[in-house]
């Protein structure tokens, strides 16, 4: 099949070097001379950068002397930066390659695998899903019975999708500034059915792909299972660094890119036009796919929803974009509808993968998404209206009971990505849930296990006198000490 290889210039298909620059890591630590001794400041500083996901695991750092000149210190103060970065295990020395950067043993969570948790009183916010009024459901069920009836003399069979339903995502497509036609439309059982079937068909085994750090936990999840070597570009609390994007584009040369540009799972961000653009050009030219999630896309709390990210591309650049949505976020994760839209030829070649593992969806729920969707300019300002309120609510409540977390305010999506102050989020997590509270470590959003320690990624989707109620309870763990070292604690699902 056409879409599923490509041949890499001969000078990058076996590049594994990882360094960073000295110059780059020089931008990125104070000044030697604010503190003394410069040494422990410069090396506590590292380890931050590292356990915040700035700088990546198992890179290169810069040789010593190179470091001294780039910081204007001495090569012996850079000396002892790197002994006390690997006596306290965030880096280490190869013979003959270099000194490395790593995590202290420790410091990796037990696994990575979530099922789902038991139906019991704790408040969730692993989870960030909307639920679905009992209402609107019950009136969309009863306008869409009669459809219904008219498909049973019917095999049942969609693998695209239902064509009408196609028709309907492709004009929505069209509406936001990117001309669709159905036939670049794929219905999917989620947005995570969609990346799943582009991994299996354009991906394989060893092939690179470039990710944000942190990402979408299940996202991270499939790219693991697929085997693919992820190259990391983080995403701090200000965004993306293009130019970062644009030298793991030029010298990985990765197969594909998965990117969450539209207020970001978790950090909420949202990436400017100008870096969309940049990033459009360097996918072309080094012949990478890009994966551009918009599950979040239409939960614009203080800012006009964003165009699709293909249409910043140069004419006839949009060949190799791929764009994966869902109703999950926006309506209710229980339709299981999601869709990806992609050159025609690729939706064909899709659909051939899809039907090895799964015939077609449900026509009621595609019934019920087309429903939902003709609705959106009723339904979709009372999402954000409410997702407004329950933000408002869980800021207010974090500023008063937990004043020392600090966060951006996202500009849409549905969490906060909160700083702590310190690397306690694991242990916070399994200590919460004593009192009644489920929620996730940043680690768990991390592309190398262990960092993001600092962070908690917290969803305002319940209703604010449960979000009051979840951060009181947060409070009141740390009020009482995070002693617990217990591991019965049963990992789940985080969405």
């Amino acid at each position: 099949m056409a879409h599923t290889k490509r041949t890499r210039p001969a000078h990058r298909a076996g590049r594994t070097d990882r360094t960073l620059g000295s110059r780059q890591l020089a931008a990125l630590l104070p000044d030697p001379a604010e503190a003394r001794p410069a040494y422990r400041h410069l090396a506590q500083a590292i380890s931050t950068l590292i356990l915040d996901g700035r700088i990546a695991l198992h890179v290169r750092l810069p040789a010593e002397r190179e470091l001294a000149t780039a910081l204007n210190t001495s090569r012996a103060t850079v000396t002892a930066v790197y002994d006390l970065l690997r006596e306290s295990g965030y880096a280490h020395s190869r013979q003959g390659s270099g000194t490395w950067t790593a995590l202290p043993e420790g410091r990796a969570p037990r696994g990575v695998a979530r099922l789902l948790g038991s139906h019991d009183t704790a408040i969730d916010l692993a989870r960030a899903a909307p639920n679905l009024s009992r209402q609107t459901l019950t009136d969309a069920l009863a306008r869409v019975s009669p459809q219904l009836a008219e498909h049973v003399d019917t095999p049942g069979y969609h693998p695209y999708g239902l064509p009408e339903l196609r028709a309907a995502i492709a004009e929505r497509f069209t509406r936001r500034g990117l001309a669709t036609v159905p036939e670049q439309i794929l219905v999917t059982s989620g947005a995570q059915h969609a990346l799943t079937l582009v991994l299996g068909l354009l991906a394989r085994p060893g092939d690179r792909i470039m990710v944000e750090n942190p990402s979408y936990p299940n996202a991270l999840e499939a790219i693991r299972r697929a085997r693919l070597r992820t190259v990391p570009v983080p995403v701090t609390d200000t965004g993306w660094d293009t130019g970062t994007i644009e030298a793991a584009l030029r010298h990985a040369a990765p197969r594909l890119a998965y990117l969450i540009p539209d207020f970001h799972n978790p950090t909420g961000c949202l990436m400017p036009e100008s870096q969309r653009a940049r990033t459009l050009r360097a996918a072309q030219r080094s012949g990478t796919w890009l994966v551009i999630d918009e599950t979040l896309t239409e939960l614009a709390l203080d800012v006009p929803a964003p165009p699709p990210f293909a249409c910043h591309a140069a004419p006839g650049g949009t060949g190799q974009v791929i764009v994966t949505g869902s109703m999950s976020k926006t309506h209710w994760a229980g339709l299981r509808i999601g869709w990806l839209r992609a050159p025609a030829r690729l939706v064909t070649e899709l659909a051939g993968q899809r039907v090895a593992t799964d015939m077609g969806g449900s026509v009621l729920d595609q019934l019920l998404a087309l429903d939902l969707l003709d609705r959106s300019e009723e339904l979709l300002p009372q999402r954000l209206e409410q997702s407004r309120r329950q933000r408002a609510a869980l800021t207010s409540a974090l500023a008063e009971h937990l004043p020392q977390w600090t966060w951006h305010l996202p500009p849409g999506g549905l969490s906060l990505w909160v700083d702590l102050g310190e690397p306690v989020a694991a242990a916070l997590a399994e200590r919460a849930l004593d009192y009644g509270v489920r929620i996730e470590g940043g680690a768990y959003f991390a592309t190398d296990p262990g960092i993001f320690e600092q962070r908690l990624r917290i969803p305002y989707t319940t209703p604010p006198e449960i979000l009051r109620e979840a951060v009181h309870r947060m409070a009141a763990t740390l009020a009482d000490g995070l002693t617990s070292s217990s591991t019965g604690r049963r990992p789940h699902w985080i969405a």
